[in-house]
């Protein structure tokens, strides 16, 4: 198949960014080089950045035929951003990776590879191999996923790694909040499905700096964790629907 823009392509990849002007380029090509030989679209979304990012991507689609660029009018955070990214896709599949090239899209087909081998996994998510950031960032990587895994019982390891690849319907069921982008994996499963796991690459950032903070982290976590538990016991699981 073409790897050029299709009517329905059955691959989205959605890529949220914010102030990457210096990222969107090379990440970009490296995206369309991953997915050459399928039908694909890549989605942008810029969440308000205030540097040249946005002018970046539009100087890409000519290049890039099958590049689509969304913006927010407000930086409204990351979980808006795929939300809106995937709301606005044409894919059946949907693959998403972090703006800022730490994620290595040629990890990409081997997630497809997965999940299309199996009907009832509705998410592959990559497990960072050699993570390339601070060690207080892995440290409190580590202790945020003990805390998780203990509380909601999801069994990830690596829940913060933004290379995933999910059926796009069930993405769409799924319970929307803030920051809900960290607790995917416990939120596919809790509506019965399976979620797979690859490793991936991990590399370090190339331009730019983290928009987040450990200590930010930590204190939306805690609320966070409380109310996908409460989720968790509120739901009566995933049924099969017929028409008589």
């Amino acid at each position: 198949m073409s790897g050029g823009a299709a009517l329905s392509p059955p691959i989205s990849v959605v890529v949220p960014v914010k102030d990457e002007a210096g990222n969107v380029g090379p990440l970009a090509r490296e995206i369309a080089a991953a997915l050459a030989g399928e039908s694909h679209e890549i989605l942008f979304v810029d969440d308000g950045s205030s540097d040249g990012t946005a002018a970046a991507l539009m100087g890409l689609k000519s290049e890039i035929p099958q590049l689509r660029v969304l913006r927010h009018s407000r930086n409204l955070g990351q979980s808006r951003s795929i939300r809106s990214g995937a709301a606005a896709a044409r894919g059946e599949i949907i693959v998403t990776l972090d703006g800022d090239g730490q994620n290595d899209p040629a990890d990409i087909p081997k997630l497809l590879a997965v999940l299309r081998g199996d009907a009832q996994t509705a998410m592959v998510s990559g497990v960072r191999v050699k993570r390339k950031d601070t060690a207080s960032r892995r440290l409190a990587s580590r202790l945020g996923n003990g805390l998780r895994s203990m509380l909601l019982g999801d069994g990830a390891v690596d829940t913060g790694c933004g290379l995933k690849a999910f059926r796009r319907a069930a993405f769409l069921d799924l319970p929307y909040f803030d920051h809900f982008h960290r607790f995917l994996i416990a939120l596919v499963q809790r509506e019965g499905w399976k979620v797979a796991y690859v490793p991936v690459n991990h590399r370090p950032r190339l331009t730019g700096a983290s928009k987040y903070t450990n200590l930010g982290r930590l204190l939306v976590s805690v609320q966070d964790l409380l109310g996908v538990r409460w989720l968790q016991r509120r739901h009566r699981g995933r049924a099969e629907i017929k028409e008589l």
